[in-house]
Parts: structure tokens; sequence; C-alpha cells
């Protein structure tokens, strides 16, 4: 398919999301669509898909205008797309969330056994362990954003625009959609492939096309002229900041501990320390458990055996208000719309709500005055592009919602932090930002857990590197900052747990 956008623009209240940008997708290639948060891309992929109607400029497919009034129209024309914000219905199965738009019913009825058969062909292809017969609300982030990428492919269109596919899955599901992606486009498809992971753009695309300020900065460059820093440049108008810190020491005292906990998501064993300004890794593939922890360590989920110790005294945790409140545990969620942000109320509202008791008068009333004064230190120092901290979180750019998640928690001063994929859909400028920024907050004496699926954000920010498979800590890597050999490390003692035999002899390994 040959799509051209040419000279497309789009307005909201109080913002220009896109000025006459243009993008020139041909057959059989990869086009990366590369740019910081709030740049318009994402905005730019639901005009292509009949979500938002431009303002102005013209789309045209094979040399023919087109005009979108709705998804189902982009479908109907050979387009789709896996978009940043899930759209999956929770409470239907995978396998009919995959083939939402066309569920077999044979005489009116719908053909279940059809349904999870056809859905199967496409989720083979990324993951064989998801049942598709399972909801999807029963999925975790990482598990959704699979089924999200099966049902795209479903539809076996000749345009597929992928927006961050990979931001919440491992490097074992990204090698796969990778390999499927080349296959697609040597078919002859079109795909167009946003990614804030550099790394991913240079092994995937073709040609590149960069937003800035909702304007083009650069039109179907090609890849193979492209390099790191001309990229960045172009992106954010600077070169990279690289953070570059050693690993810090291991002799200050325990403030976290779990000692053979056990929870409701099947955990079992599982011991750990966290010392005070350590930033503790945990890494692991997709459903080894991760995130389940974290939600049981704040109270979201009930544990069923061991102890939780914090500060060298027992803590019995049931909700995150206890966490903060009485034991100084923050916890920044991976699912940032369901539960790190109220998307309908406003910026000050959602950064302020964790200092509400704070900020609270002699009869328990909150002063507006007193929320725009604690907040704004916080808006500025991430830069959350908003034309006041009056807008709706709900209608910010993902980007910029991840910034407002993590604001709140810097605001109450948390001792322990639990931080789940800190930069999922962040700008580069703005991730070297947020790795400065955890660096600086462990350096002053809060110890951080951190959860990420990317791993060399991992190895550039944890000291200690903890591994988990199926629920379990299954090792420990001593992280040196090189990442070659430190995720070798990792995945070896990955790869020997599955294979069921030791793991090979590492000097990394702790």
């Amino acid at each position: 398919m040959q799509l051209s956008i040419e000279g497309v623009s789009k307005a909201f209240p109080g913002v220009q999301a896109l000025d006459k940008v243009s993008l020139d997708l041909r057959p059989g290639e990869i086009h990366a669509l590369m740019g910081e948060n709030g740049a318009g891309k994402s905005t730019l992929i639901k005009i292509i898909t009949g979500l938002y109607r431009p303002d102005g400029g013209r789309i045209t497919i094979d040399g023919k205008e087109v005009f979108f009034n709705s998804p189902r129209d982009a479908i109907a024309a050979g387009i789709g797309a896996v978009h940043q914000e899930r759209n999956l219905i929770p409470r239907f199965s995978v396998g009919e969330n995959i083939l939402l738009e066309r569920l077999p019913t044979p005489n009116g009825l719908l053909d279940r056994d059809a349904i999870h058969q056809e859905a199967r062909r496409y989720l083979d292809l990324l993951d064989r362990g998801i049942d598709t017969r399972r909801e999807v609300r029963s999925l975790s982030v990482a598990q959704m954003q699979i089924v999200e990428i099966a049902k795209a492919l479903s539809l076996e269109t000749r345009c597929l625009l992928m927006d961050e596919p990979t931001a919440s899955i491992t490097e074992h599901e990204t090698e796969a959609l990778f390999a499927l992606l080349k296959r697609l486009r040597d078919e002859g498809a079109s795909i167009v492939f946003v990614s804030h992971k550099l790394e991913e753009v240079f092994e995937i695309a073709d040609r590149v096309t960069v937003l800035r300020d909702g304007k083009n900065a650069a039109l179907g460059e090609p890849m193979s002229g492209m390099t790191r820093q001309k990229l960045i440049s172009l992106m954010v108008g600077r070169d990279e900041h690289i953070v570059d810190k050693p690993p810090r020491s291991r002799d200050t005292e325990v403030v976290l501990e779990a000692r053979n906990v056990a929870t409701v998501f099947g955990h079992s064993e599982v011991s750990f320390a966290l010392r005070r300004g350590e930033i503790l890794g945990l890494y692991g593939l997709v459903g080894a458990g991760r995130s389940e922890l974290a939600r049981s360590i704040v109270g979201a989920a009930p544990m069923t055996g061991g102890a939780l110790l914090v500060n060298g005294k027992s803590a019995a945790i049931s909700n995150a208000y206890q966490a903060l409140n009485q034991y100084r545990i923050g916890y920044i969620s991976e699912d940032r719309k369901q539960e790190g942000l109220i998307l309908a109320h406003t910026i000050r509202e959602n950064i302020a709500v964790t200092i509400w008791r704070r900020l609270a008068g002699m009869l328990g009333l909150i002063n507006p005055a007193a929320e725009r004064s604690a907040v704004n230190p916080y808006v500025e120092r991430l830069e959350i592009r908003t034309p006041s901290i009056e807008q709706i979180v709900g209608n910010l750019s993902g980007g910029n919602q991840q910034k407002v998640s993590v604001a709140k928690w810097l605001a109450a001063n948390a001792e322990i932090l639990i931080i789940d994929e800190p930069t999922v859909g962040i700008d580069i400028k703005t991730k070297a930002y947020l790795h400065e920024l955890i660096h600086e907050i462990a350096d002053g004496g809060t110890s951080v857990l951190l959860i990420s699926s990317d791993m060399p954000e991992m190895v550039a920010l944890a000291d200690r590197i903890l591994i988990m498979h199926n629920k379990r800590l299954v090792g420990e890597v001593a992280n040196d900052r090189r990442y070659d050999t430190v995720s070798n490390a990792i995945m070896s003692r990955i790869h020997a747990v599955e294979e069921a035999r030791p793991p090979a002899h590492t000097s990394q390994t702790a």
C-alpha cells in the first residue's frame, strides 16, 4: 500500500498537535515514526486510523484521496493499528478480543470453538502461553499488549501502524514480533513503527520520519545514513545525555525485607533484602510475576505466607494508603491508566492526591492555592507539557501522563519507592532525565525496587539485579554496568531454569 499524508494539521483546545505534517509510506517497508512525547506521533496515527478527523491536509492511498469517519472506514481500506492505549474489552475472552471485528456467527450464534481456533493462529506467532479462553481482565499488562498485537495481525491488513508495541514486552517477545514484522514487510506490507527505544528502530526500520513540536523535523530519511546522535538531535534539538554511575555500596541497613513470601498469585519462597539508598532491580520475562509481587508488597493483593519487614519490624500492609502513611512505601504502577492516575481529574489533583493529608486545613479542607504551590515545582521539574495544571490528565499524551504518575510519588517523599516500568512510552530526553532522577533520589537515601522489561534501562539503573521466573526468585546478578556481560548473565540464568539444568558459570552472578 502506498500511503501518503500531505500537510495534515490537528488542533485541540490550547494545543496545536500537528502543523502541516507529512508522511510517505511505501509498500514493503518498515517506516519509523519518531519524536518526543507530545511531538504528535499518536495524534497522527489516530488520524490515519479514523479516530480523529484532520483540520487540514489530505490522505491518499495508492494515489486516491480518502476520508475516514471512523476506525471501521480505515480497517475497510486495509489499515490496522496497535495503539498506545489498550483497546480491549476486559470481560471478553482473549479470542473474542482478537477476532472482535469478524467474530464467526454461523446461524446467528457465536461459534466459540472457531473463535479460539482462529485466534490461536495469530497468538501463537507471539506467545503460546496465553489461553485464548481466558478473560482479558485477568491478564498482566504485558500479556494484554501481546493480545493487542495479535488482534491487529488478525485483520491481515496491507498497512499496519504500531504505536509503542514493545513498551510492555520483554526481549524474547520483541524478537518474535520483529521476525514477524520483517516477514510481513518482505511480503509487501507497509508498516509504521513508533518506539522510543532507539536500538529497536535501528534494528528494524528502513526509513524514518521525525516529528518535533508537531512539525516535520525529517521526512522519510534512509536509516542506512542515520546515526544515533543525528536521530536524537532531530528529535530533541540536542545530543543525548547518558547517565553513567557506578553501582552503590551494599553496606547500608536493610529497609525492606521479604522472608519466604507467598502470595495469592502463586509466588512462593520469595526472599530478598532492599538496603537504604539502593536501587534493586527485578527482572523477568512476561508472566514471571514481578508486578504481582509489587502489588502484594503494597497491600493491593494479600500475601498467603512468609513475612514482610520494614526497617526490621514486621509489617502487615492491607492497602496503598497504609503503605504510604504508615510505612512510607510508594508504588508507581506500570498500569498508569487503571491504577496510577485518575484520568478524569486535573494534573493538580492527580499529583496532590498523595499529599492531601499534609495539605489539609483545620476542617480537613484542601486549599487549591496550596495544591498549586505544592504541585507546580514537580510539573516544572518533570517538564510536563500542558497549558495549565488544570488540564484533565486524560487529555495528555501517554508520556506526559507517565510524568504525572511519577510526580505524585515524588511529592509524597516516600522512603521506599517501588517503580514498575518507569519509562514505558517515554521519549529519550525525558527517559534520560528520569534515569538521572531515580539515581538522584537513591543518592538522597530513598530505596528503590525497580521493575523494568527494558534491559538497557535495568543495567543503567540497578545496583543489583534479582531474576524472577515463574513467580520465584531464581538468581541474582551483580551489575558492573557492562551491558553485554550483565544481560548475558541474566538471560543464561533464565534459560537454564527453563531447561531445568544448572546455570552456566559466570563471574557476574552473586
